[in-house]
């Protein structure tokens, strides 16, 4: 469970006013070693866009790892954690020429593109950079999928970068995502097979690209069990035994949500418990956090969280979970309501499990009045 005895030793010792995020770094560093050990040939570029706390950021850079990041906030922020340039990589599709050249400044080299006017401006800001072509997926198996806003059709990608070698640039390697908390092992044996045939399409142009950026996707546990790591390192190297034989490209992954996800507690409080008809069965239970204050991934119902209580050992009843906020797009859970105890009353303390990645980084602005995050790391 993610309320590891760390956690609980803490809230019961510091009694926090919540709402609050609570982070064990033991759990971070262990989820850092597992996929270190699972996959000891691939480089670890952390996505700090899951969780940029900075004593994480300090734990992974003296722990050897690298740095994915979406903005010139997160360049500098994986810097003053100890990383050096090279251990950075400037993985957004979608960037501002001049952050590109504040970048390239800041001794960034290594850069995502997806399009041929993506090339034009990291060639212009940043001449001689290395870059990757980031490819689409279909993102199946993946709870929250991320197809279609990043990348391009592997047909097209060879065109990218022919374009990124005739301006200068380092034509480096392909990448790919095949979804956020991706429980299928075989996703990533496609997007390989399409990648090596980007490999070969450039090859014939005499370019030989080096790396395969094999994205995130490894998943949490919340509600239902998920592979274990090594199950993940097994699957992508059968994969890229398959498709590319002796001949192994570099690769590197994006762990953010498997890195820190399961490493992080909310403390909540229940404000009100209610029903919309006088017979109706299903209970309405507003908590004190909601889709504006760090819970925006639950937004379809993709992910479930494991919630908590005191009273898990009474009967339970369906539930609508909702936040506190006035918004009426800030209900969690309502077209699978959630079962929880019939004795649970206002003012009784939730804890929302496995909270550590995505909670803190989308609760940035007081909506409402409601203040950000507070976030604890221990």
């Amino acid at each position: 469970m993610a309320a590891t005895q760390r956690i609980q030793d803490f809230l019961r010792r510091e009694k926090p006013e919540g709402p609050c995020l609570v982070v064990d770094l033991k759990v971070v560093e262990d989820n850092y070693r597992a996929f270190d050990r699972a996959m000891p040939d691939t480089r670890i570029f952390y996505a700090v866009k899951a969780n940029p706390a900075p004593e994480i950021l300090k734990l992974l850079a003296n722990l050897g790892s690298c740095f994915d990041v979406a903005s010139v906030e997160e360049i500098k922020l994986a810097l003053q954690a100890g990383a050096t340039p090279d251990r950075i990589s400037f993985g957004n599709t979608i960037k501002k020429a001049r952050d590109i050249a504040t970048a390239h400044a800041l001794g960034i080299s290594l850069y995502a593109v997806d399009s041929v006017e993506e090339v034009e401006k990291v060639a212009a800001a940043a001449p001689g950079a290395r870059v990757f072509c980031r490819i689409l997926t279909d993102g199946a198996g993946a709870e929250w999928p991320l197809s279609r806003k990043f990348g391009c059709d592997p047909a097209m990608a060879e065109d990218v970068l022919l374009k990124a070698h005739q301006l200068g640039l380092k034509a480096y390697g392909i990448s790919f995502h095949v979804g956020s908390q991706q429980t299928r092992l075989g996703a990533w044996d496609t997007a390989l097979g399409e990648a090596k045939a980007v490999f070969d399409a450039m090859a014939r142009h005499g370019i030989n690209l080096q790396m395969v950026n094999l994205g995130g996707g490894f998943p949490t546990k919340y509600l239902k069990a998920v592979p274990g790591t090594g199950s993940y390192a097994n699957a992508i190297h059968d994969g890229l035994a398959k498709h590319f034989g002796n001949a192994l490209p570099e690769t590197i992954i994006e762990p953010g949500r498997g890195m820190v996800g399961n490493a992080g507690v909310i403390k909540s409080e229940v404000v009100l418990i209610s029903k919309k008809h006088a017979n109706d069965d299903i209970r309405w239970v507003y908590l004190d956090i909601g889709k504006f204050g760090g819970l925006a991934e639950t937004m379809d119902e993709a992910i479930r969280y494991p919630i908590v209580t005191e009273k898990d050992g009474d009967e339970k009843g369906l539930c609508v979970i909702a936040g506190p906020t006035c918004d009426s797009a800030d209900v969690l859970y309502e077209k699978t309501p959630y079962p929880l105890p019939l004795t649970l009353s206002v003012g009784d303390e939730v804890l929302i499990e496995a909270c550590g990645a995505y909670t803190t980084t989308y609760s940035a602005v007081a909506f409402n009045g409601f203040p950000p995050l507070k976030a604890y790391v221990i």
